[in-house]
């Protein structure tokens, strides 16, 4: 279970108790006379985000007052989230539900993420009784499998190279009983996958693609592929020093569907589940590739490189083409891609593509009920034609300067022909700036929304 988290003990559990300002009137009313002369006193206003620690006679913790929306207004359930950082060390329960007592638990456990690989962080000691009704063991998979994808994607490029992010794979099949191979270096061009190879070998750190299988082989196939650039400089087209800056974070399609993968094996669904990760370095030397090279595909298709910067759909098109050969039930790819996808959602909001109408309605209404973000985008036919190319089958990147996330998702659509439903997010992976239960830096995005799509799909 997830350190936070308690199973038992609420009857000696310090309350939280939320309140709004349609709520806060009657709830004066129930504090006893001492605690709400201290309310008075503090001059606490039931606003959302607002706390109070209320005392005991003797100066101990009394009780917890918690600010929320009205029931009328726009929520964020992961409000309480702040929680982790504000209250003194203790075991606390909720007095009262919040606006949904499952994410706001959550919301405290995520809230409490620190990074703490290079310096030692603060231990605050929160635990909380894991609210009636809510299934603790759920919680802490999801929970551990962010921490799992925060900690991949802030640790920097020195300690988080392809043979480590290889070995973060290894060791999270071996928690799981689940199988791995790795393809490395010039072995790439061996097994048929040039296009890998090309984007990885000016590093002096193998590329190399990772192939975890686990689950019965005769149960539905849900392959998921993650981009794993685990560091830009862009390559010859070098990125500006302000593009590169939190480039650490280019692996963080292969950290979320790794957290994923963690979820899934670990709530053991009936799957065939398959996780593909292209991982490289996009670096510089007399050995990188170069705009205008033209290069095959494991697909057979020739791609003319447009951009060097366009890397990661280079290394993500012979991954799925790897993926497509299997034809799973569901393919999903995950990468941190396009620039214009942030312009046009900004960094909360990852767009998908699909093609398919049931699953892009059933990945929106997983994204709303688990309040993790995403957003459809159209694969829009006509713009096919942005990616043609003079001398090869097709270009990396637009002949103009628009539509580059809808661009990137048909490129990659292009390498996909058996998968019985496919998928492809282009998402973030970073906050920017602290926001509750969202601390700045890595981040999971788009994983509560898919684990929550195969549950359903996939019933335990």
């Amino acid at each position: 279970m997830h350190p936070i988290f308690v199973a038992e003990g609420a009857e000696r559990a310090i309350p939280i108790r939320f309140v709004s300002a349609a709520t806060w009137p009657a709830m004066q009313n129930d504090l006893d006379p001492p605690a709400r002369a201290f309310a008075a006193a503090a001059g606490f206003e039931a606003r959302p985000g607002r706390h109070l620690v209320l005392p005991t006679a003797d100066g101990a913790l009394a009780a917890i007052l918690f600010g929320i929306e009205n029931e009328d207004a726009p929520r964020d359930p992961f409000l309480p989230g702040s929680l982790a950082g504000l209250l003194p060390p203790g075991l606390y329960r909720f007095a009262n539900d919040p606006h949904d007592r499952r994410l706001a638990a959550l919301a405290i456990a995520l809230g409490a993420y620190r990074f703490a690989r290079y310096r030692k962080g603060e231990e605050r000691g929160v635990r909380l009784v894991v609210p009636p009704g809510v299934d603790a063991g759920e919680l802490s998979r999801i929970a551990e499998a962010v921490v799992l994808a925060r900690d991949l994607i802030n640790t920097p490029a020195n300690d988080m190279g392809p043979d480590e992010l290889e070995q973060a794979a290894r060791t999270l099949a071996g928690r799981h009983g689940a199988q791995v191979r790795a393809v490395v270096g010039d072995d790439l061009l061996k097994e048929n996958f040039p296009l890998i190879h090309a984007v990885g070998r000016a590093s002096s750190r193998a590329p190399r693609l990772i192939d975890l299988r686990w689950g019965d082989p005769k149960n539905p196939k849900v392959t998921l592929v993650g981009k794993g650039v685990c560091f830009d400089t862009g390559g010859l087209d070098l990125k500006p020093e302000s593009a590169m800056l939190i480039m650490k974070k280019d692996m963080g399609g292969a950290a979320t569907v790794l957290a994923l993968a963690h979820m899934i094996m670990d709530a053991r669904l009936p799957v065939a589940l398959r996780v593909i990760i292209p991982a490289v370095e996009n670096a510089m030397s007399g050995s990188a590739f170069r705009p205008l090279d033209v290069y095959p595909s494991r697909k057979g298709l020739t791609v003319e490189i447009g951009n060097t910067d366009a890397e990661g759909r280079l290394v993500l098109a012979d991954a799925l083409a790897l993926a497509d050969e299997d034809a799973p039930d569901l393919l999903i790819d995950m990468g941190t891609l396009t620039g214009a996808a942030r312009v046009a959602l900004g960094p909360e909001l990852p767009p998908f593509y699909t093609d398919d109408e049931a699953l892009a309605a059933d990945i929106a209404a997983c994204a709303a009920a688990e309040r993790d973000p995403l957003w459809r985008m159209p694969l829009y036919r006509p713009y096919d034609t942005l990616l043609d190319s003079k001398v090869a089958d097709l270009g990396n990147v637009a002949s103009g300067s628009f539509a580059g996330s809808i661009v990137c998702a048909l490129f990659l659509k292009r390498f996909v022909e058996k998968a019985k439903a496919f998928a492809h997010f282009d998402i973030y992976a970073w906050t920017p700036a602290a926001k509750p239960a969202r601390p700045e830096g890595g981040e999971c995005q788009a994983a509560r929304a898919l684990y929550a799509l195969l549950k359903a799909r996939y019933p335990a």
